[in-house]
């Protein structure tokens, strides 16, 4: 799996894919979807395309949600 750093280095970019359950969902250029709670948007814009750093903030959280849910299934 990708760093963040590698994820959002270099200019990449965050597409928008879909929503759901009052989020949107996208996913940066290494294929990696995440999150965006529409709560957090408050006035905000968000646009089809964003720059990964942008979004950085709910990259981290998503990848953070996946470790702690692998150390959880590796526990059992």
């Amino acid at each position: 799996m990708l760093t963040l750093k590698e994820m959002v280095s270099n200019d990449k970019k965050a597409r928008f894919v879909f929503y759901r359950d009052s989020a949107l969902h996208y996913e940066t250029e290494d294929g990696f979807i995440f999150p965006v709670p529409i709560d957090d948007a408050s006035s905000a814009t968000f646009g089809a395309e964003e720059k990964a750093m942008l979004l950085m903030r709910y990259i981290r959280i998503q990848l953070k949600a996946l470790h702690k849910a692998k150390q959880t299934q590796n526990v059992l």
